[in-house]
């Protein structure tokens, strides 16, 4: 697993929880390290390991602490850089759905070694999106979860996502638009000057 998958799940533990809980996560992972470094890979397990510790340790479902996880990176201060990643989609959450197709590729535009699985979206009726996302990366499907329903509020826009489970080996999601601009969402700016 990339070290930036892990370092993200760490600063989520620490910022949400507290630096005494992550300790406890790393001591029931048996990492025999304080922290992850952002650009070494780690063995699949590791991270396996870290997310049932932090299972335990919060009382939540890997599910739902995925979803938190998600949230946490379009949210958090400290995350902006992935935040404008995703804002470079467009200028409303609907753009922003179109352009999910293209995620991966950016991605790999930062950071060449992490390999996120496809994404395809489509708009089946003007503001109904099917989002389908291929295997791949572990929990990805319900970091993505927490990922889009907090892109919604970002942008202002009111919102109906379901995980309509699996299609094909893919995850499925149905998004309806309800009302993109339903409330004033986060500002940005193409600068880096702008939140």
């Amino acid at each position: 697993m990339h070290g930036l998958v892990n370092t993200s799940i760490e600063r989520f533990l620490r910022r949400a929880y507290g630096n005494d809980r992550w300790q406890a996560v790393a001591t029931a992972a048996d990492l025999g390290i304080d922290t992850f470094e952002p650009m070494m890979i780690y063995d699949d397990a590791v991270t396996e390991a870290v997310l049932d510790a932090a299972s335990a340790q919060t009382g939540l479902s890997r599910a739902d602490l995925l979803e938190d996880l998600g949230t946490f990176l379009v949210s958090d201060t400290s995350m902006e850089p992935l935040r404008r990643l995703l804002r470079f989609g467009g200028d409303d959450y609907t753009e922003f759905l179109h352009s999910l197709d293209d995620l991966p590729d950016r991605v790999r535009l930062a950071v060449p070694e992490l390999e996120l699985p496809r994404i395809e979206s489509h708009e089946i009726t003007p503001g109904l999106f099917r989002l389908s996302i291929s295997p791949g990366l572990p929990g990805f499907t319900q970091v993505f979860a927490g990922v889009l329903r907090t892109m919604a509020d970002d942008y202002g826009a009111l919102v109906m996502l379901d995980h309509r489970g699996q299609r094909g080996g893919c995850d499925e999601f149905s998004i309806a638009v309800v009302e993109k601009d339903f409330a004033t969402g986060r500002s940005f700016a193409l600068g880096t000057g702008g939140t």
